[in-house]
Order: structure tokens, then sequence, then C-alpha cells
């Protein structure tokens, strides 16, 4: 009889240690429709990746048609001091340093690539002799008295390509990128004041907009919001808000949280999906740590779903894809879930997962689905990559070596979307619109993505793999700028119907005790280097490597160890 009651014991301590979820998880009606576990399933290095692009494009000597891929911009825009060029695309006719004075650069390929080289440990403000942070400052408009960031250093090159001064979000997303790298680099001279300067004009021009961001861009010289043939983008009110929380926890100025809150307000507001390009997500982030550390009461879920479902109606059908396409799952990556069957991107796919990731860490509730989404998008991202698609589903495979295994395709698309070209190729069809941008003179090698590929630090530092193939620990602050003081903390997601015992090893040096943000317990105590974490079918954990002997407290629906939050929804 006490042997039996004795097995009884363990038998209920074995299940009460699998890690069994609390809070009540919403699901996503797109990643419903993805894959448990994408096939054929291949996680590569991220990380690895994202260090051998920064070495390889950032060498003024590299060998090859094509290469280098960076110059210096000497025409000194906006400051007196050089900058540095990048290209968009290989080969793109219209830049490097003989093509419009070596002007004509994007934004969106330099800060990309800073931000995600720092994001892996990369100093970029002192690499080599060079300060390719200080270099960014002249993406500041002040010559036209924009005073913003841009995506361009002038307007001389605006007309080439790139939504210079009137597509909405080209003039928005720089300024998102550049208070990321501020928060990397606080000290770089001249950073604080191009901040505040940002901050300013989007907090008027939000006051400006009061509540209406149904514009195809906004003036920021004139502050008058305008029209053109492009379509209204009222998610750039996402960008403000981001840029304008991010500002208030930089300076503590609480019209930049007015600002911000007023920005998300009118985001929320809107009837119909106003998804454009890519600063929703951003929206649904900010929804749910607003409503974490703020109080304020934003709907998390229906900016989620514009974020995913694809039912944009200007940018018809811009979201996140699913399907299986020929035999292979490419759910997750983000673009056109309508052109030409399905077009996604790479670069849109990176930056998806630098918010949308920290979102877990102020609404648990969605773990189970960004875990599952994250799985999909991270296995279907290598597939940009030559070296990982099948030559027979990329349009031109001959060109591989350029790439030098770092540059990827822009995108891939059911079908080849060139209509007349490539029509033998079965989908998923790695391939890039470098080639229609300059019609007849830029080269098919075009359609690999320097712009796009530049991002993939975002993966580099969010990405790990376990020991378990399948099972990703996803680190959940690695792009949440701007956070409060936190531990360690990393979503891991269990996508097989089995449940899962996984080696978690901790980040932390010296005794830690495991909390799970999802089940709302301690998992683990008094571990050293690493521990057995189980994880139930289909289920997530929110691990948070809290300090052992640390004082629990609880303020409002915030579990605190040692003053620090550690949980948002504890009830």
């Amino acid at each position: 009889m006490r042997i039996t009651k004795i097995l009884i014991t363990i038998l209920l301590f074995s299940i009460s240690s699998l890690v069994i979820a609390q809070v009540k998880q919403l699901s996503l009606n797109r990643v419903d429709e993805m894959a448990d576990v994408p096939q054929p399933l291949k996680i590569i290095d991220w990380k690895l990746m994202a260090q051998n692009f920064d070495k390889t494009v950032y060498d003024f000597n590299a060998k090859g048609e094509y290469w280098p891929m960076v110059w210096i911009d000497s025409t000194n825009k906006n400051f007196n001091e050089p900058a540095l060029g990048i290209y968009t695309a290989v080969g793109d006719v219209r830049q490097g340093r003989q093509h419009n004075k070596g002007m004509f650069h994007e934004a969106l390929a330099n800060m990309g690539a800073v931000m995600g080289a720092s994001l892996i440990g990369i100093d970029k403000s002192n690499q080599q002799n060079m300060n390719y942070v200080a270099m960014l400052k002249n993406y500041f408009n002040r010559d036209t008295k924009w005073n913003i960031m841009m995506n361009n250093t002038a307007p001389e090159v605006a007309l080439l390509g790139g939504g210079y001064g009137r597509d909405w979000w080209y003039d928005v997303y720089p300024n998102v990128l550049f208070y990321a790298i501020y928060e990397q680099y606080p000290n770089q001279r001249d950073f604080e004041w191009i901040a505040k300067s940002i901050a300013e004009k989007f907090y008027k021009a939000d006051s400006i907009l009061n509540g209406n961001y149904n514009y195809s861009y906004f003036d920021y010289t004139q502050m008058k919001p305008m029209k053109n043939q492009i379509c209204a983008q009222p998610d750039a009110a996402a960008g403000h808000a981001w840029v304008l929380y991010s500002a208030y926890k930089k300076f503590g100025d609480k019209r930049y949280l007015k600002g911000a809150i007023s920005a998300m307000t009118a985001l929320e507001s809107n009837k119909i999906n106003p998804t454009y390009e890519l600063l929703m997500p951003f929206g649904a982030y900010l929804a749910a740590r607003m409503n974490a550390e703020q109080g304020t009461n934003f709907d998390v879920h229906k900016l989620m779903g514009w974020t995913f479902d694809g039912t944009a109606v200007c940018r018809e059908g811009w979201g996140v894809l699913t399907g299986n396409w020929n035999g292979y799952d490419i759910s997750g990556v983000v673009g056109s879930t309508v052109d030409h069957g399905g077009y996604g991107f790479l670069m849109n796919t990176f930056d998806a997962a630098w918010p949308l990731v920290p979102t877990v860490r102020y609404n648990a509730a969605y773990a189970n689905s960004i875990g599952k989404w994250m799985l999909n998008a991270v296995n279907a991202s290598r597939f940009f990559y030559p070296q990982y698609m099948p030559a027979d589903r990329q349009t031109i495979p001959q060109f591989e070596s350029v790439t030098k295994g770092v540059i990827a395709y822009e995108g891939f698309a059911k079908t080849s979307t060139f209509d007349t070209l490539y029509t033998d190729k079965k989908g998923p069809v790695a391939q890039g619109d470098g080639p229609k941008w300059v019609p007849g003179k830029n080269p098919e090698v075009s359609q690999f993505s320097v712009y796009g590929s530049g991002h993939v630090g975002i993966f580099g530092a969010i990405v790990e793999k376990t020991n378990v193939e399948g099972v990703l620990k996803l680190d959940v602050l690695a792009t949440d700028f701007y956070k409060n003081k936190a531990y360690p903390t990393y979503l891991i997601y269990n996508p097989f119907k089995q449940n899962k015992s996984i080696t978690y090893k901790t980040k932390t040096k010296g005794k830690v005790d495991l909390y799970d943000a999802v089940s709302q317990r301690f998992v683990a105590k008094n571990i050293t280097g690493k521990a057995n974490v189980s994880i139930t079918a289909a289920n997530s954990v929110i691990i948070v490597e809290t300090p052992v002997g640390s004082k629990i407290t609880k303020a409002k629906n915030h579990l605190l160890a040692n003053g620090i939050v550690i949980d948002y929804q504890k009830k």
C-alpha cells in the first residue's frame, strides 16, 4: 500500500512538472492554416549568416564581378561628413561611386545592416577604423528642413526609386530603424538631438492629423498631410506611435506618450485593414506593450489579425502567406498573398519578427501563435537563399556564386512575376524585382537583394536551435527596444503532437530559477548552466531566468522578482 502511494505521488509530481498552459492561448486564423511542423524542415544558423553577411559585404576590397557592395559617398549631404553607400540590389546600375555622384543608396539597406549586425554583437561604430553608425546621419534630411530620417540623403536622387518624400512608409520606417540604432549607440555624437527632432516632428504631425492618417504621405517641412496616386497609408500611425513611445521611454517627455496613444487610437479606429507594407506588426506590439505598461485597452487581437490575415484593401492582400507549394511549406513569410498566387519578401519577413516576438512578453496569450508562426517563417526563409533553394525553383541559379553565400533573392512567388520569363519554373520560385526597376539596364543579378539580406541580424539575434529539431528558442528581449529592466526571457514552442523535453541552457552566469510566464509558475529552481524543461504538445513556455532567492512581489497584474517584472499578466 505504501509503495503504491509513493508511486502515485511520483506520478502526480511528474505530471505537474510538465508545463501546462494556464494563460489562455489566442489563435490567429492565418497561423492555424500553417503546418504544425513545416517540410522540408531545416533550420539554418542565422547568427552565422548574419556574421558572414557583415564581413563579406563590408569589404571595400571584395573581388568578383559586381563587387564590392559598398563605397564612400563624399557628397556630404546634410552633414559635412562622408556617408556609406551600399547597393540595394546586386549590380543596380543606378548605384555605386560612378553613378549619380555616388549619392543613390537607401537607408533601408544601410540602417538595416547596421542594426542587424549590432544585434548580434558587432560594434559598427568601430569596425576596421570605420564608424558606420556615424555615417547614417546623412539620411537626416536637414538641408530640406524635413528634419527626419529619410530613405535617401537628398531629393536629387529621390525619383530614381525608393519612395523618398512621396510614399509614407519610406519616410517613417527609417526613423523606426534609427531609433533602434540610437538605443544600440546612445553616445554617438549628434544622435540625441536628431532623435529629439524626429520625435518633435512626429508629435506635431500626429496633432495635425488629429486621428486621420488616411493620406499617401506627410510633408514634414510644410507639416501638411498629402495625397497622390499612391495608396493612403493609415498604418503610418503605427510607425509614429512606435517612435513616439520609444522617445517617451528614452526622454521621459509625457507629450510623446500622449502622441503615441493618439497615433495608436487613430490606427485602431480604422474600419478596414489599413496594412500597407511593414508597420502594422509594430502596432500590434505596441498595443500589447502599452496595455501592459500604461493600462491602455488597445485591441491587440484586431491589430494581430490585420498583420497576418492578408485582408488589406488598398495594398490588396498584404499580410502573411500560408500554403504548401508543390511539396514546399512556404507559410510564415510576409508579402502579397495574391500577387501571382503569393509573393513573399525577405526583408518584410525578417522585420516582422522584430516586433512580434517581444509581443509575447507583454501578452503571453500569443505565445503559441507567435511560436508556430516563427517556426514556419524561419524554416521557409532559407528558400530565399540560392544555396538552399533547388536550382529548378529559382530564376538565375547559374549566378549563385555572385552572392558569396550571404545575399538572398528579394523574394519568392508561387509563379514567376515576370510573366513572360521563367515560366517553366514551378513554385516556389525564388526571384527579385531588380530588373523591373530599370528595364533593359538592370542585370538579371539585380534579383539578389542586398537591402533585404542586410536585415538578417534580426533572425540572427532572436533564433536559436535547441537539442530537439523543430523546437526553437527565441530571444524575446533581443528586439524589445527601450524596454524596462528585464531578466533573460525566451519563447520556446513545441510544435509536435507529443510532449517534448528540451535541454535549456541558461544565459545567466550563476544559479537561477526558471519562471514560465505561460503556466505562470516556476518550472525549475536552483539551476546552473542547464536544465531539462518539458513542454506539452503544441504548447509554449516563456522562460524567465530569475536570480535564485529573488524577492517575489505582485503589483496590480504584474509579478516581480527583485522589483523587475517577470509576468505582466499575473492575476
